[in-house]
């Protein structure tokens, strides 16, 4: 069965964390899927309407795949619209199968849609893998990125 993609709603959120807390990282800092911190999150997301979008990968009626789609004006590059792209995630069991290149191109079309000229993400320092990943995608390392906490 081929994938389908969609926006996710409330009624996702728990698989949606599952996906956040599916490995070791992700399980450190992740909370428990009925975590009212979720559902708040989600719905400030939503509130700035489709400038920030969480979009699934689905096998059937399955959530295998989530990432986060932020548009963000700037002046910067002649005041091109960026697309930055979080907590991308794909189920582990299901890793190797296409599911996260087959997402990533989903939302980059979504993103080159709305106008977005630039796409841009980060990835944690550990993640070799993920690295690899983003190269495969066409994403350049060219930025070294830096993150307090506040």
């Amino acid at each position: 069965m081929p994938l389908a993609f969609r926006d996710a709603t409330a009624a996702d959120l728990p698989a949606v964390v599952a996906l956040l807390s599916d490995d070791a990282l992700g399980a450190a800092r992740e909370g428990a899927p009925g975590d009212p911190a979720y559902a708040r999150a989600f719905a400030a997301m939503q509130a700035q309407g489709g400038a920030n979008r969480l979009l699934l990968a689905l096998d059937g009626a399955q959530v295998v795949g989530c990432l986060q789609l932020v548009l963000i004006p700037g002046l910067s590059h002649r005041g091109t619209l960026r697309a930055e792209l979080e907590s991308v995630r794909t189920a582990s069991a299901r890793r190797g199968e296409g599911i996260g290149a087959a997402l990533v191109a989903h939302a980059l079309a979504e993103a080159r849609a709305a106008g977005a000229g630039l796409a841009q993400l980060t990835s944690n320092a550990a993640r070799a893998d993920a690295h690899r990943f983003w190269e495969r995608c066409g994403f350049a390392r060219s930025h070294a990125g830096f993150k307090m906490p506040l």
